[in-house]
């Protein structure tokens, strides 16, 4: 089937064509550019007034089926899977589903024995809540690799593995991964040609994992304002950096109740994730002017920032954060640490695309799936336009086709 999108504002992933024509068929876009729309049949859709940017993309999220329709809604086509107990199969039946967002996941992240994320989950059973002795743990470099080697083994698209002791969480004390069992299992990730991510959330453990050979920080710091030495490190590392601020907002116990008020979000959300989106965590006490700073710093050291949000299960532990919604909020705060809107945008488009290898998608532009939001007013200039989503495209099929 064809699709004609005429006399639309494009971000392309990259940057802004105004009033232009883009052309989708058989599931990838063939054609971006020019004033006359092509001879022939198909979906004639009218752009003015509308901007068509990318399919979103959530580079942090712990994502069950449900919550992949959830995203797509909020024009999210990509979710990446920070840790979850899902295996290859399981994702690629979800995403296989009408109506759900494409997912690619970690499997169980690597941490210490009895470590980070296990005292969340000890205590609670439910959809959606893990079996802690599902985790891989370990202490030994030797037993890290045999992890490594296990998690590709199921599948899982990178590794991801634990540096946190627990002070920001409001949870100190937590047993940390040794540092050599970290960088055997980093370096076992590596040999296998996969990228390793790395949660961390104080400024040591970010050093740690830098020092390590991480290819991603997952969080961000907040135990302490940034410095010269430890912004450096990160950019002479390499790493990219998904900083998660709805997290950080909300364990520094600023609700998102007026986000989540807007019926942009609340009209999307089931009540039990409109409740958890407006209920913060409240664990630490530090500036958000300290965070917002820092970002900003890692992006001026030309440090790849992407937009992420963490997104989990809405249980009494957890809050702050809704499943595609919070990505346009991660992007109003990105904003807000000093980013252009389009800068914005291209952390949740293109930048992760590149990032993660997926160059089939991320852009606006020929031969590409057409995974496409198209939403009224301009987002390049009002951050916040990015919620007021006319349609959403995944792989050329419209949702609004799905739900009629």
């Amino acid at each position: 089937m064809r699709t004609v999108f005429t006399d639309v504002r494009v971000f392309d992933g990259e940057e802004v064509r105004q009033s232009t024509t883009v052309v989708v068929e058989d599931g990838l876009v063939v054609r971006v550019g020019g004033s006359e729309p092509p001879e022939g049949t198909g979906r004639r859709v009218d752009g003015t007034g509308r901007t068509l940017m990318p399919g979103l993309i959530d580079s942090h999220a712990h994502a069950q089926p449900d919550d992949l329709v959830t995203a797509l809604r909020f024009g999210v086509t990509t979710v990446m899977d920070m840790g979850g107990p899902s295996s290859a199969e399981d994702r690629a039946t979800w995403a296989n589903r009408p109506g759900s967002a494409d997912v690619r996941g970690a499997g169980h992240p690597v941490t210490a024995p009895h470590g980070h994320p296990t005292q969340l989950f000890a205590k609670l059973s439910g959809p959606g809540v893990p079996d802690v002795a599902a985790f891989p743990q370990t202490s030994s470099p030797e037993q890290a690799r045999t992890l490594v080697d296990r998690l590709v083994s199921t599948g899982s698209d990178y590794i991801k593995f634990i540096l946190e002791e627990g002070t920001v969480l409001g949870d100190p004390g937590l047993p940390l991964l040794p540092h050599d069992a970290y960088v055997s299992g980093v370096e076992a990730a590596h040999e296998r040609g996969y990228l390793a991510m790395t949660h961390a959330q104080t400024a040591a453990t970010w050093i740690q994992a830098a020092q390590g050979g991480t290819d991603a920080l997952t969080h961000l710091f907040i135990d302490r304002p940034h410095d010269d030495r430890l912004v450096d490190t990160i950019a002479a590392s390499g790493a990219f950096v998904t900083p998660c601020l709805v997290l950080v907002r909300s364990f520094l116990g600023i609700a998102a109740t007026e986000f989540a008020a807007d019926p942009r979000v609340s009209g999307k959300l089931a009540p039990h994730w409109a409740e958890a989106l407006s209920r913060p965590m409240s664990t630490w006490d530090a500036p958000f002017d300290d965070a917002l700073a820092s970002v900003a710093a890692l992006d001026a050291a030309g440090v790849d920032v992407l937009v992420g949000t963490d997104a989990s299960v809405a249980i009494p532990t957890t809050g702050g954060q809704a499943h595609g919604a919070s990505v346009h909020q991660e992007m109003a705060l990105l904003v807000e640490a000093g980013f252009s809107p389009v800068r914005a945008l291209r952390a949740a488009t293109a930048v992760p695309a590149q990032r993660f290898g997926l160059h089939d998608r991320g852009r606006v532009a020929a031969g590409l799936r057409a995974d496409l939001v198209l939403v009224d007013g301009d987002p390049t200039t009002t951050i916040s336009d990015s919620l007021s989503i006319v349609d959403v495209w995944r792989g050329g099929q419209a949702t609004s086709d799905l739900t009629g």
